[in-house]
């Protein structure tokens, strides 16, 4: 840079500042300090433009992306979940009720965990010693999806677009604890919100009504495969 300008001619020598500060903003150094920053500003893109909880893609067991819009259709019920708390045991009564509604509707439900180590340190182990947990102690079958934040600067957006769409009691956003439960609808919405305390047995008539709403309204996954093949059908 130095011996660069020490070449160019008199005129051209007040022109180093500038010189300077342009070379300057494309060193390499300088660009890999910003890379973090970049993509905190596209997670925040993300969490803003999003309209429903399919748009979002958080990471599965393995580590790999999990578009939710591969759910769309479906009623979900959205869980924050834990391996050594004292509602560690609603594993049981989620794969109950998840076992139940899928018997009902074979493709218009499903469970979604979130494991947290947030609320006292209650999920400390990687994500396959979690999975194993699961299956082993439980029985799980319904998807537990990769570890993550649900508050503060790290949450992951899905979270932060639950609890905008569904504040808590006096419009608290903030998740207090595990096993808190979130409802979404076949099309995406934000429709219920449950403390830790609600057992998922307890949500099994919120959710078929909610299942039985969306049959009317032609917004289920088994309604759109049907009509798809349909269509093909009088293609063939």
């Amino acid at each position: 840079m130095f011996s660069y300008l020490q070449s160019l001619p008199h005129s051209a020598k007040s022109l180093r500042p500038t010189l300077r500060l342009t070379t300057s903003f494309y060193l390499p150094p300088r660009t890999l300090q910003q890379l973090p920053l970049f993509a905190y500003q596209r997670q925040i893109t993300t969490m803003s433009s999003a309209t429903s909880f399919f748009d979002f893609e958080p990471v599965d067991k393995k580590g790999a992306p999990f578009p939710l819009s591969s759910l769309n259709g479906k009623v979900v019920l959205v869980v924050n979940t834990a391996s050594k708390c004292g509602f560690t045991p609603q594993f049981e009564g989620l794969e109950k009720l998840y076992q139940n509604l899928k018997a009902q509707y074979p493709e218009d439900f499903t469970v979604i965990g979130f494991p947290c180590n947030q609320f006292g340190n209650q999920d400390p182990g990687s994500d396959d010693d979690i999975q194993s947990f699961c299956q082993l102690n439980y029985g799980v079958t319904f998807p537990v999806l990769g570890k993550l934040d649900v508050n503060g600067a790290n949450a992951a957006p899905v979270w932060t677009f639950l609890k905008e769409q569904q504040p808590g009691i006096l419009g608290m956003k903030r998740i207090k604890w595990n096993f808190e439960k979130f409802l979404v609808s076949a099309d995406g919405k934000v429709v219920g919100r449950w403390a830790s305390l609600t057992k998922p047995e307890g949500l099994q008539d919120t959710i078929v009504k909610e299942i039985e709403k969306a049959k009317k309204e032609g917004t289920l996954a088994s309604l759109k495969k049907s009509e798809t093949g349909a269509e093909q059908a009088k293609l063939s």
